[in-house]
């Protein structure tokens, strides 16, 4: 029996649905999941808080992409605001607006996983099947060197004079026609994020999809979770339309993300071990811009297609980094400095000259390191602490000092940093000129689009939310299908991560239903 797409729009009335499993979040691991269970011949029902948007609807516009397709419209940042969250909130969720980054867990980390952390069951090997259903289902490939935009080749040119590791990443694209969209909504359905590819499979299969529904709180009985309380919220804003959805279900999986998924556990009242919403990884990432005597347009082209991993590992003591290219629309770009008026204004008039390139800074692996903290406002929003340890502060010092090298080796002109008052390079000389700014926060910009952690997995209740299998350790049909459930960060674009995990978590989740 085929299933349906309801936006909550559309409901005139209170709605009370019963099924086999809720998922509640349509993203990368709740529609992995989902696609899954209906699979296996199961009743389910999906809850997303975002809206649903197709590509005709996607407008190619910043301003209409930010309030339709991201969380608090684009606005979500840590609680002291030095970091800026960028975190996707539609059907699909971030797989919506990602750049498309995809890459298999590093055996490395799950090494650390199951040595540090006591992980058993996640290994290169017993993952191998996941990881290749999903590049199958996804069109995992690498993007042609050829293909790279100037943005991106900025990275490898620069990277390679240097004699560092750079190379091409792969991407879940079919069709891709390079427009750089991405961030927005792609406009040929060439990314195959979850909204074409596994909520079409689910729903085909009997999935229901309720959109602009967000999940309050999730209900109780007789110490098992019996179902959630959701209101449906208008389109492009958090206000409430005045109408319930009410499921029953046999199992839950929360799917909301980092950040989200702890803060419904904490709405619920489910945090008994007191560990909900602790070790949130979110990567954090500084930019550095290079200016170039000609046209590399950072707004078209695949947005990340060149990365170097020469800087993830930098000892036992040292925060590892690596190294991508982020596109430059004008309104990200604007949000990006601490530029404000005609400092601003030439700024983005030598946009069709300027390249982006980031370092993103590997959090979670070091001893003593337990990221940040997701809790609850009064409102019942979730509020992410994040501090700016020395690790991380030593870290983007260095970081800032390789990108400006990568720069210049690859013919910048003109380097500036992202701080207060940036920093400008010409030549390997000026170099000494980054030793005296400040790092940290509120010296620089600093973002996140990478949000993991908060529901940690774990063998041992006392310093985990889950088991290694996605149960959750005191509830035992509630399950934690998504980022959240990550141990630590990952050092690389975390999408394929959860999409494995999801898939391997199907059998986990089927099974509980009995």
């Amino acid at each position: 029996m085929k299933g349906q797409i309801t936006e909550g729009r559309a409901l005139t009335a209170d709605v009370a649905e019963r099924c086999d499993v809720l998922v509640i979040g349509s993203g990368a691991g709740g529609a992995v999941l989902a696609a899954g269970l209906v699979e296996a011949g199961l009743d389910v029902v999906m809850l997303e808080a975002g809206p649903y948007q197709t590509r005709r609807s996607f407008q190619g516009d910043e301003g209409a992409a930010f309030v339709n397709l991201y969380q608090e419209q684009g606005a979500r940042a840590t609680a002291d605001l030095s970091i800026a969250v960028l975190q996707g909130r539609s059907v699909g969720g971030s797989t919506t607006v990602n750049w498309t980054t995809c890459f298999r867990t590093p055996p490395r980390v799950l090494r650390h996983w199951a040595e540090v952390h006591g992980i058993e069951g996640l290994d290169e090997e017993s993952l191998r099947p996941h990881f290749e259903a999903i590049e199958q289902r996804l069109g995992i490939a690498t993007w042609p060197e050829e293909r790279a935009n100037e943005n991106n080749r900025a990275l490898l040119r620069g990277a390679r004079a240097l004699g560092w590791e750079a190379s091409p990443l792969r991407r879940n694209v079919r069709g891709c026609a390079n427009s750089g969209l991405c961030g927005v909504g792609c406009p040929v359905d060439g990314k195959q994020g979850m909204h074409v590819t596994f909520l079409p499979d689910a729903v085909e299969g009997g999935l229901r999809l309720y959109s602009d529904v967000e999940v309050d709180t999730l209900t109780m009985r007789d110490g098992r979770v019996s179902g959630a309380v959701a209101r449906v919220r208008a389109p492009g804003s958090r206000a409430t339309m005045g109408r319930v959805v009410q499921v029953q279900a046999k199992v839950v999986a929360l799917c909301g993300g980092a950040i989200n998924s702890p803060a419904l556990l904490l709405r619920s009242g489910l945090n008994p071990n007191g560990r909900v919403g602790l070790r949130t990884f979110i990567h954090p990432v500084i930019g550095v811009a290079g200016v170039y005597d000609h046209l590399i347009a950072p707004y078209a082209g695949a947005p990340q297609s060149v990365g170097s991993h020469q800087f993830i590992d930098r000892g036992a003591d040292k925060m590892g980094f690596f190294l991508e290219a982020a596109p430059m629309q004008p309104m990200l770009a604007s949000t990006a400095t601490a530029m404000i008026g005609p400092q601003l204004g030439d700024f983005l008039a030598r946009l069709p000259n300027l390249s982006a390139l980031l370092s993103l800074h590997v959090d979670g692996l070091l001893p003593g390191d337990e990221g940040g903290v997701v809790s609850l406002k009064p409102s019942g929003d979730p509020k992410l602490d994040y501090p700016v340890r020395p690790a991380l502060i030593e870290a983007m010092a260095e970081s800032h000092k390789v990108l400006a090298k990568v720069h210049l080796a690859a013919g910048a002109r003109e380097v500036g940093t992202l701080h207060a008052q940036p920093v400008l390079l010409r030549a390997e000389a000026d170099l000494p000129l980054l030793d005296q700014a400040p790092y940290g926060a509120f010296q620089h910009a600093i973002f996140t689009a990478h949000q993991m952690g908060g529901c940690t997995m774990g063998p041992k209740p006392e310093n985990s939310v889950v088991r290694p299998d996605h149960r959750h350790h005191t509830v035992e049909n509630l399950f934690v299908v998504d980022g959240s459930a990550l141990p630590t960060a990952l050092g690389v674009n975390p999408s394929q991560t959860v999409y494995g995990l999801a898939h391997r978590a199907r059998a986990f989740v089927a099974a509980a239903v009995g």
